[in-house]
């Protein structure tokens, strides 16, 4: 199977949420099945039904997540010999060359994209126009409304 990459903190999240999926979802879900068992008749039981649903995505959950987890390499760009450059895990700030605006990104693994928490994702067509970049030079990205010339201003490793 393919190495997920992950940012320490993505891994953190990620092991998080695992622990709570199995000391508290998961028991609360076994208990929500017995109660639903417990008023009789399955066959029309809709707690019941809705119970094992519930079941089924916390399973497919853990399961997703260790499965994850354990393929994981685990990425901390503040221990790489990155010599400024852009790599995985560094946050970077922009200039759109033609509008002006200054965004920040930081470049995370596919699971960890969230485009509103100013996280993108290693495979997007920005990350992939900014890695091996340094502070100053100029990326041209084939964006879906066209280029765009982002001018990297600064390079960070968080």
């Amino acid at each position: 199977m393919n190495k997920v990459p992950l940012t320490v903190v993505g891994a953190d999240l990620m092991r998080n949420e695992l622990q709570r999926l199995k000391s508290v979802e998961r028991p609360s879900v076994i208990a929500a099945i017995a109660e639903a068992r417990s008023h009789g008749d399955l066959s029309e039981n809709a707690e019941y039904d809705a119970a094992k649903e519930k079941q089924g995505f916390v399973e497919g959950r853990i399961k997703d997540l260790e499965g994850k987890l354990s393929n994981a390499q685990i990425i901390d760009p503040r221990h790489l010999d990155t010599e400024g450059r852009v790599v995985f895990g560094a946050t970077v700030e922009l200039v759109d060359a033609e509008t002006g605006d200054e965004v920040k990104y930081q470049i995370v693994g596919d699971d960890e994209a969230d485009i509103k928490g100013g996280k993108i994702s290693v495979g997007s067509p920005i990350a992939r126009a900014l890695i091996g970049k340094y502070a100053g030079d100029v990326a041209d990205v084939n964006a879906p409304g066209g280029m765009r010339h982002y001018e990297i201003v600064g390079v960070h490793y968080v």
